[in-house]
């Protein structure tokens, strides 16, 4: 069973086990307009919590995706490097970021689930 949660920098995270898909809420890429460019992490890149992990670039503004948890990245979305417009048409599906495996899942305690997102975005 995948469970998604959201962070108050606007990134979500579906957790499968000890995996989290990891992108930018629907709500953060239409704050950013018309994405450009996306960098993303290198797999096997160790990664600490709130650690910027990749950079999306629109036509209004570069912004830093940051690592939801400590972990590893396991897989990145090569698709956005060419396709980075994907980030507006589909931000929480085929637009994933990068896949972490999660090395302390208490470090998911101060995730908010949809609810309690769509309250922090109202």
């Amino acid at each position: 069973m995948t469970t998604t949660l959201y962070t108050s920098d606007h990134e979500w995270l579906a957790i499968d086990g000890d995996v989290a898909t990891v992108g930018i809420t629907d709500y953060a890429q239409s704050q950013l307009g018309d994405v450009v460019f996306v960098e993303l992490p290198k797999v096997g890149r160790a990664l600490k919590k709130a650690e910027a992990a990749a950079v999306v670039e629109s036509v209004k503004a570069a912004s830093d995706v940051y690592a939801p948890v400590t972990g590893e990245v396991l897989d990145v979305n090569d698709a956005l490097g060419t396709e980075p417009a994907l980030v507006n048409s589909d931000a929480q599906g085929k637009a994933w970021f990068f896949k972490i495996r999660i090395a302390d899942k208490s470090e998911l305690g101060g995730l908010m689930d949809e609810a309690a997102y769509k309250a922090h975005t109202a």
